[in-house]
């Protein structure tokens, strides 16, 4: 992921394509695309006040003003930092992409768990009772 994240790019990206995808489970994309597919493509139309050509920012609490989150690949995950904090909490890289995390900042407290609900079901549970019909119904009686 860091790879194609930041390693592949010049300066930024203009958009995140589905290419990060590439070589995951067939299903897994279908859930999360809709089994669309277009690649990411690069900032190209940016132009620095001097004339150079652009470069890479640099990240710095200066440049950071007005963000409200901070991403720190990392070789075990992704850290996710809010804002006003220092560090947050790792999702790590073998999460389920389709679980809903919060974009609540106090749920993103530094060494807390990654506030994330379980990925919503793609298909339904099966039905816990046979449903009963004519021939299914049970007669009791009672003995005196």
């Amino acid at each position: 992921m860091s790879q194609h994240l930041i390693d592949s790019v010049s300066v930024g990206w203009s958009e995140l394509g589905t290419d990060p995808l590439d070589g995951a489970p067939e299903s897994l994309c279908q859930a999360l695309t809709g089994g669309e597919s277009h690649p990411s493509s690069q900032l190209d139309d940016l132009i620095a006040p001097d004339g150079s050509p652009p470069q890479r920012m640099t990240v710095t609490e200066v440049s950071t003003d007005g963000l409200d989150w901070g991403y720190i690949l990392r070789a075990h995950g992704m850290e996710v930092i809010p804002q006003y904090e220092d560090h947050g909490p790792v999702v790590d890289w073998r999460t389920d992409p389709r679980a809903r995390f919060s974009d609540s900042y106090v749920l993103w407290a530094p060494g807390g768990p990654v506030p994330a609900t379980a990925p919503p079901r793609t298909s339904r549970p099966p039905t816990p009772f046979k449903p009963i019909t004519t021939t299914s119904v049970v007669r009791i009686s009672v003995r005196r």
